[in-house]
């Protein structure tokens, strides 16, 4: 290369294997991982890059710092990277460009929109005006630019996930949320329910213990503004992602609405809710709407929804235990959460995850009442809430006030104890709660703060003998 400022295309890059040789490229990035250590001293990340004349196979580049906030932290995939004095290579079986620490530089411009100057450099980076057509050249290239979804090996739907399996999901970003200092989380979403879990015993809790070690009703460590919610899809799973640790997750997600693709993260379960956990080698991918992927979601919803409404796709291969009075359509319990009226009644099926108080002698309150008084934790793919059963609907439910054994039976199967692998003294063997259809009403305590007070009662049920 004459011009030690020129900029080579990457289909002539791509051909290049001198290691001495040292050029300049420049290419629309599609895919990044985010900044972390290296096995090693330094700090790594990698990004993919293509162009107009080179789109397939795309060029993976290798960049290591020695400190992590001098590593690119990509706004959005789409971003356009301008990398000066690199040297390509054959790593891991691929033609890749190699960022050299000590004498190669980059600058990141914003994509299909900005100006000239770029929003990150390295302290070395010194800006050519030679490179300023090429710029705006790829940016209107840029402007009907389709990006590649990438292929189907490792990609799951959020109703195939399992535990401890590293997998790419395609998922629309709802929420991007500093939860904690220097924790964060994404609220990501494709329109299908995630798998129901059965409760395990390692999972430090309790059934006679939630008074005191309730369920929790989310993962994050305070619930979320009700006005977020109501921006959030009422049916389908909203999974939450812890971002890897120590990264910024705000900075590499502009806005939210879209669609990603996210490799090589993996699930596990926490007290009954699944949490999606990004690893340290994790990349994110932005897609189109157009893309095959994010299409398929939405056709797989739309018919969904048409098909079944808003009722659990798992509730259909499960018989009913309950019979409810109120002729209503059955909405989810995000439905209920983002009600825009504070009381209101609903229809809803879901399944009960835990009990307060545990034990049957105790659902009556003392003092010569003997009315019900338990409290519910309820759940669906899309929520969990407490709900609350009273007196003369509790006699409704379960069929007056039976001898403690068959209250008992009675709660087992609503909980989905194995009543021969279970008792009073072994109550956290596996269990896995059946879906009962039940109606709700909403409340509130305060009418000074009426949706700060709001509660949820079960009404009109009968659990089956």
């Amino acid at each position: 290369m004459n011009d030690p400022h020129s900029v080579m295309l990457l289909k002539d890059a791509f051909t290049v294997k001198d290691s001495k040789l040292k050029v300049n490229i420049m290419g629309v990035i599609v895919e990044t991982s985010f900044p972390r250590r290296s096995s090693g001293s330094d700090c790594v990340c990698v990004v993919r890059i293509v162009d107009e004349w080179h789109q397939k196979p795309e060029i993976p580049v290798i960049i290591f710092t020695e400190r992590l906030d001098e590593l690119p932290h990509v706004k959005s995939c789409g971003d356009i990277i301008l990398l000066n004095r690199i040297v390509m290579t054959v790593y891991d079986r691929e033609v890749s460009a190699v960022f050299n620490k000590k004498y190669s530089s980059f600058a990141l411009f914003e994509g299909k929109s900005g100006d000239i100057t770029p929003y990150q450099a390295s302290s070395t980076f010194c800006l050519r005006n030679p490179n300023d057509l090429f710029l705006t050249r790829m940016r209107m290239w840029l402007l009907n630019y389709q990006p590649d979804g990438g292929g189907s090996d490792y990609l799951v739907s959020l109703k195939e996930i399992k535990e401890g399996r590293f997998f790419d999901l395609v998922c629309k970003i709802l929420l991007v949320s500093e939860v904690s200092q220097d924790e964060w989380m994404l609220f990501v979403w494709n329109g299908t329910d995630a798998p129901a879990l059965s409760f395990e015993t390692n999972w430090n809790h309790r059934l006679e213990d939630e008074a005191k070690n309730s369920l929790p009703l989310h993962l994050e460590p305070s619930p979320l503004a009700r006005e977020t919610l109501c921006t959030f899809p009422t049916v389908g799973t909203i999974l939450r992602v812890s971002g890897p640790p120590g990264v910024k997750l705000g900075q590499h997600f502009q806005g939210c609405g879209q669609w990603v693709r996210l490799r090589n993260i993996s699930c596990r379960a926490c007290s009954g809710l699944w949490h999606g956990i990004m690893m340290p080698t994790s990349k994110l991918r932005s897609l189109p709407d157009k893309d095959q992927y994010v299409t398929q979601h939405q056709r797989d919803y739309n018919d969904r929804i048409s098909t079944y409404g808003c009722v659990p796709l798992l509730s259909y291969q499960c018989p009913r235990t309950t019979v409810t009075n109120l002729e209503l359509k059955c909405v989810t319990l995000m439905d209920i959460l983002t009600s825009s009226e504070v009381t209101a009644v609903f229809k809803t099926v879901v399944r009960v995850v835990a009990t307060d108080p545990w034990k049957v002698e105790d659902f009556c309150s003392p003092g010569g009442v003997h009315d019900y008084r338990i409290r519910f934790t309820l759940e669906d793919p899309t929520a969990r809430v407490h709900a609350y059963l009273y007196a003369e609907e509790g006699d409704k439910f379960f069929g007056g006030k039976p001898p403690l054994n068959v209250l008992t039976s009675k709660r087992n199967i609503l909980l989905g104890i194995n009543e021969k692998e279970n008792s009073e003294d072994n109550n956290n063997a596996p269990r896995n709660p059946p879906w009962i259809e039940c109606c709700i009403k909403s409340y509130y305590r305060d009418k000074s703060n009426a949706w700060g007070s709001r509660r949820f009662q079960i009404f009109g049920t009968i659990l089956i003998p």
